[in-house]
């Protein structure tokens, strides 16, 4: 098992390392350079040399990675001037608004989808399957904004018991303090989800009822509840612990969406708001941010998947 853990974090280590090397040279590449995009289009020549002399970068490209690497350690995301604060201290002001939504929505999708996906399981080819299997794939065909204005026209305008705007504020305190308006956003980010999580999880019910293990605890005369509660639903539950690390870049997509649509104050509209703005150090450091946070998912999915399933440890000490 020590060998397992410490082979993926010296992969997720090899992983992080390239994205910083990628987002070096996609940086450099921009037109005009890092200076330009930082400095903007008005900036003079005088600016942008001033610009690359201080940050480095009129040095050769290994040097300057290593400062760059440097400045990542010590939390130096770079500046917008168009915010005129630091991307650390605008990313700090929105990321726990975007973690409250997110864990918000996959508690949501998880509570939701798995009993969606036992039924489905234990009732698979009968009406209820059918039923679920066109519902989770009509709401995974749908875009995302138009589910998003259907939860809007229904909740705030046909029946007008939600707010059509999450709730503003500078602070996570003031967000939280109207929970009302966390409701759509919330919905609308976990019904694609949901989507996923069920399907996945009807396949893993089918195929570990078709497993000896759960012909012998029928067998032994165990009632169906019994079977699939203490036998095959913790096996069932392996592909969402999985989705749970490797769905974050398509939960921030949602939640750039969503975000925009209901004038939520966090991560996803500040990248979306930086694209229009063209503000390159802000899109560059919610890129590193996400990028960085997915391996982390995918890491911390490995070691939770062998935590529950001794299978995987038992290869893992193998190997």
């Amino acid at each position: 098992m020590a060998r397992y853990l410490i082979t993926r974090l010296a992969q997720a280590l090899v992983i992080v390392v390239l994205v910083t090397m990628i987002t070096f040279v996609i940086l450099h590449l921009l037109p005009g350079g890092a200076a330009r995009a930082t400095l903007g289009k008005e900036a003079t020549l005088q600016q942008l040399a001033a610009f690359d002399h201080e940050m480095g970068y009129d040095r050769p490209w290994p040097q300057q990675y290593l400062m760059y690497v440097r400045r990542l350690l010590q939390g130096d995301l770079g500046y917008s001037f168009q915010l005129n604060q630091s991307v650390t201290e605008a990313i700090a002001q929105r990321l726990p608004k975007t973690m409250v939504l997110s864990l918000l929505s996959t508690l949501l999708a998880i509570v939701v989808a798995v009993p969606l996906g036992v039924v489905q399981g234990m009732r698979r080819n009968r009406w209820p399957d059918y039923a679920i299997t066109a519902a989770s794939l009509l709401a995974y065909a749908t875009p995302i904004f138009f589910m998003g204005l259907i939860m809007i026209i229904l909740f705030s305008q046909v029946w007008p018991i939600l707010p059509p705007e999450a709730p503003q504020g500078f602070t996570l305190q003031e967000v939280l303090a109207d929970p009302a308006g966390l409701v759509l956003p919330t919905v609308t980010l976990a019904i694609v989800t949901v989507a996923v999580y069920s399907r996945y999880v009807r396949s893993s019910m089918v195929d570990n009822l078709n497993e000896n293990y759960v012909r012998t605890a029928r067998a032994k005369g165990l009632s169906e509840p019994r079977v699939v509660a203490g036998h095959t639903l913790r096996n069932g539950l392996f592909p969402v612990i999985t989705l749970l690390g490797m769905y974050l870049p398509a939960l921030f997509s949602g939640a750039l969406v969503v975000e925009s649509l209901f004038n939520y104050p966090g991560m996803g509209q500040l990248f979306w708001q930086a694209a229009l703005r063209r503000d390159f150090p802000i899109l560059f450091g919610v890129t590193l941010i996400i990028s960085i946070a997915t391996v982390l998912g995918a890491l911390l999915a490995d070691l939770l998947y062998a935590a529950v399933d001794p299978r995987v440890r038992l290869r893992a000490s193998r190997s």
